[in-house]
């Protein structure tokens, strides 16, 4: 266990932020994030401080750059300018994210099990994944199962994948493996590729379209310039910025940009929701 005082960082929001679909919520605001074959437990300290279930070697190897600890992500927010009060506010309420450095293979997997998915459906695939075709591994706080090798899941069939809740996904799913597993697809030689090469050849792959393809390239390659567009962006740019947003204001971080409008819209939606609940009643 050890303790660090770090700024800009919330666990729980990033947990909740929809960039990750295997963690834990625990008591008192501390997340259990697993990611591959390791996990860890951040719970808060108290005077921006949080402890992590691991040592020291573990974290400076591991999981700061997981947690992309080294980034400023204060010198992001203070590009948005004032006169943005959405923006402003969504930085406000969301200034804990911070964009996690995922493996790009679960990662892409992910998300290709997440179209047309909704989160809670998306984090049962893949822990029913994991637990089906993913190696056992024990640590401080017990069994859990890492996320299951491109190797593993090509020797998968489909019916067992849909098994998992994938539905008609497991033939993305399937295909994707076996390019891997078989080589054809190099996921080293795709980080080495430009942004707009990165997202031809993420496009390119069956069962990747645009968002897919945005959200991997943020989410599993660290594109920070990615820009995914779900529902809850659409109804932001629609709503808040109807002349236009100006995304080339944040070149180079507007994935970042993304995702507190992102929470935030869909924090501003519960609000509503319960505020007509409580009238209905």
């Amino acid at each position: 266990m050890m303790v660090r005082a770090i700024g800009n960082f919330d666990p729980l929001l990033i947990a909740r932020s929809g960039q990750l679909f295997r963690w834990e919520e625990l008591d008192g605001g501390a997340v259990r994030f697993t990611a591959g074959d390791r996990r860890v437990t951040v719970r808060p300290a108290g005077e921006g401080t949080f402890a992590f279930s691991c040592e020291e070697a573990a974290f400076e190897t591991l999981w700061r750059g997981y947690f992309d600890l080294d980034a400023d992500y204060a010198a992001i927010g203070a590009r948005i300018p004032r006169e943005d009060a959405f923006l402003t506010a969504a930085y406000r309420y969301g200034r804990g994210l911070r964009i996690l450095r995922q493996d790009a293979w679960e990662a892409l997997a992910s998300f290709i099990v997440s179209q047309n998915n909704n989160i809670p459906r998306i984090r049962a695939s893949a822990q029913a994944l994991s637990e089906r075709f993913g190696e056992r591994r024990e640590d401080g706080e017990g069994a859990f199962f890492a996320f299951p090798t491109p190797q593993r899941l090509a020797r998968a069939t489909e019916d067992a994948l849909r098994a998992c809740g994938l539905g008609y996904r497991a033939a993305y799913i399937a295909a994707l493996a076996r390019e891997t597993a078989e080589g054809r697809l190099d996921l080293s030689a795709l980080c080495a590729l430009e942004d707009e090469s990165l997202r031809a050849a993420l496009c390119a792959l069956n069962g990747v379209g645009p968002k897919v393809a945005q959200c991997a390239m943020l989410f599993g390659f660290h594109r920070l310039a990615a820009f995914p567009v779900d529902t809850w962006i659409r109804r932001a740019l629609a709503t808040r910025y109807p002349q236009g947003f100006p995304l080339e204001r944040y070149a180079g971080c507007g994935g970042v940009i993304q995702q507190y409008m992102f929470i935030y819209e869909r924090h501003l939606a519960q609000i509503e929701n319960q505020k007509k609940r409580r009238k209905e009643a």
